[in-house]
């Protein structure tokens, strides 16, 4: 402070509390609706706290009523300075951290943007430098490497299992088929419903696995069985679908109807949910149409490639 601020009725503490107050912001009650709570916090407009000239014409507010210009009552003078100073590794660290609104961007894409463009060529003009992502992306990687472990080990699973009840090495995987096609509709449903795909959405698509691949059963199980009466593969897969059309239909949409209400809920409770119900309900929609199409004409392509069994010929 100055020699004439004390005189002026003002002290160190006052004027930084001033400062802070105008600058920083200050909160001056809460505000609550229902379950919803609003911090109401009052500072100076972006525009009156963008420049050190508006530190310098900043008014400070006297006891007695009046202002006086902050240039007028301290000393201003610039220096680097340091809260604290974070080693690791016998190395300074600095760390840098954002909030991101979910609404508007996605932190894992822009996380990924920062390491592929601005960071490396950082790092290259500034000798000495390096850096780590951490936080939530390094999190999420490890929990996306985690679920993929887990979904390879799930579909080796599925596909013992398919191959015990078909006594089939190869029509297990016209099966797994509809695994790929549910992604399809996951990518989809996110799109449409303006959903970036986070870490809910892939749960949501690793657990669509184990169920789309229920409809599939049931129809190779029908061909299989309309072949052992003699019909060809087309028409045995053609047979199959008409059979089996009403059954999957009615099985599907009461799934899609049970998590409608899900689908459609708009409150903040909801929305840390709602990727995971996008990705089982769009993905099982996008997989059921597809599998009534693409799976029997699939089968129908892959018997006429096989090799054709010869019968052996009966010496008389």
């Amino acid at each position: 402070l100055s020699p004439g601020a004390e005189a002026l009725g003002l002290t160190a503490t006052e004027v930084a509390g001033q400062l802070r107050a105008a600058f920083l912001g200050t909160q001056l009650t809460e505000i609550r609706r229902g379950d919803l709570a609003w911090d109401l916090e009052v500072r100076l407009p972006d525009n009156d706290r963008a420049a050190r000239a508006d530190l310098n014409a900043f008014e400070i507010a006297l006891p007695d009523g009046g202002t006086v210009p902050l240039s007028s009552i301290v000393t201003i003078d610039e220096a680097r300075g340091w809260g604290s100073i974070t080693r690791r590794n016998g190395q300074r660290t600095l760390t840098v951290a954002a909030d991101v609104d979910g609404r508007i961007g996605n932190a894992d894409a822009i996380t990924a943007r920062l390491a592929e463009g601005f960071l490396p060529d950082l790092v290259a003009t500034t000798p000495g430098l390096d850096f780590e992502v951490g936080g939530q992306a390094a999190n999420s990687a490890e929990t996306v490497a985690s679920i993929l472990r887990g979904f390879l080990i799930g579909l080796v699973g599925i596909y013992i299992v398919l191959s015990f009840q078909f006594r089939s090495y190869v029509e297990p995987f016209i099966v797994m088929l509809t695994i790929p096609l549910a992604f399809l509709g996951v990518i989809w449903g996110h799109v449409l419903m303006g959903y970036n795909i986070s870490m809910p959405s892939l749960v949501g698509a690793a657990s669509l696995a184990g169920i789309v691949v229920n409809n599939a059963i049931l129809l190779v199980g029908v061909i299989n069985e309309r072949r052992a009466d003699g019909l060809s593969a087309a028409l045995a897969a053609g047979e199959a679908v008409r059979s089996r059309f009403r059954p999957i239909f009615v099985s599907v949409s009461t799934t899609i109807m049970g998590m409608a209400p899900l689908l459609l809920e708009t409150s903040t409770q909801a929305q840390t949910l709602k990727p995971l119900v996008i990705s089982v309900v769009f993905g099982l929609l996008a997989a059921t149409v597809l599998i009534l199409l693409v799976l029997p004409a699939f089968y129908a392509a892959l018997e006429d490639i096989r090799p054709r069994k010869t019968a052996n010929p009966i010496a008389g």
